[in-house]
């Protein structure tokens, strides 16, 4: 590994999804409605949370911080994918990649601190219902959830760091359909072994301590649900954790396939990517919506705008 930025090249080719010229516009035209529905989405749920005020809680207020996460990390990759299906515009400046790569390690570092937090508030709301008022309040929520963004900074301020410090002499295609450290690895001049040894040990802690903390807090609220008395309040706080379970498992399972075997190049990589990157900010507002109840029944007072107040 070499120190000081050697590069002489000055933009990059994203290669893209690999697929037949003419499937190029039935491709964009579904990635388009895709991440229409993704921005409707998470959007509908954020202006729900905002104008409900049953719904002004830890858990509603960390759910619109999700939902925010997941229309920028789509708004970061798609746009550009887009341009390429209609345009084949898949050029990028180099210090367009620079950003890219920034934007999606910090949105997707951001997103997995914040998993965490969400399982500790249903933690302490389970667990500790007695004390949760007055441990969860609102300034705590505020420090917590400020915490998380400036953690995914940190993280990717050092990722970014350490990739584009280091040498790009040629080839200068991407063999991706977004700049991220796997595909940028492969266009460095010099051996990455180190490099890709430091993104696995870095990557792999953040996730799996983060899993680690996610599965032990629910460990604590099992066993918590399993005293309760009531089939409907066992009913009830399953529904709450179970949808929350979904989009850890739908976040954790593609993220580790890809970054967690270094010096990876199989084309599933590209699919997987695809479904984290893509489909997963879609999925999230499904699950919350068809999975909880509250959600469904803020949702069904704003349609027929009713017992709503504003906040």
């Amino acid at each position: 590994m070499q120190s000081g930025n050697q590069s002489s090249v000055s933009h990059f080719i994203l290669v893209g999804l690999h697929h037949p010229p003419q499937l190029g516009i039935p491709l964009f035209l579904a990635f388009l409605v895709i991440y229409i529905l993704t921005m409707s989405g998470n959007g509908l749920i954020i202006f729900t949370v905002l104008v409900d005020i049953r719904l002004h809680r830890p858990m509603y207020w960390f759910l619109c911080h999700l939902s925010f996460l997941d229309m920028t990390i789509s708004s970061a990759i798609v746009p550009k994918m887009l341009s390429g299906f209609l345009l084949d515009s898949r050029v990028i400046s180099f210090g367009g990649c620079v950003i890219q790569l920034f934007s999606f390690h910090f949105l997707g570092c951001t997103e997995c601190f914040l998993y965490t937090l969400m399982a500790y508030d249903r933690f302490l709301a389970i667990c500790k219902p007695l004390h949760y008022a007055t441990i969860m309040t609102r300034s705590v929520c505020t420090y917590l959830a400020f915490g998380t963004w400036l953690g995914g900074t940190l993280h990717s301020l050092f990722q970014t760091s350490f990739i584009f410090q280091l040498p790009f002499c040629g080839p200068n295609q991407v063999d991706y359909f977004f700049c991220d450290i796997p595909a940028m690895l492969h266009l460095v001049c010099i051996d990455t072994t180190v490099n890709e040894l430091v993104t696995f040990v870095d990557i792999g802690f953040l996730v799996l301590t983060c899993f680690v903390l996610i599965l032990t807090s629910y460990g604590y609220i099992v066993a918590a649900i399993l005293k309760i008395h009531s089939a409907n309040g066992r009913r009830n706080a399953f529904s709450t954790c179970t949808a929350h379970l979904t989009v850890v498992i739908v976040y954790y399972v593609p993220c580790s396939f890809i970054y967690l075997r270094p010096g990876s190049e199989e084309p599933l990589d590209g699919v997987v990517a695809v479904f984290y990157t893509v489909f997963a900010p879609l999925l999230n507002p499904i699950i919350y919506t068809l999975r909880n109840k509250e959600m469904k029944a803020a949702l069904g007072r704003l349609r027929g705008c009713k017992d709503i107040q504003p906040h």
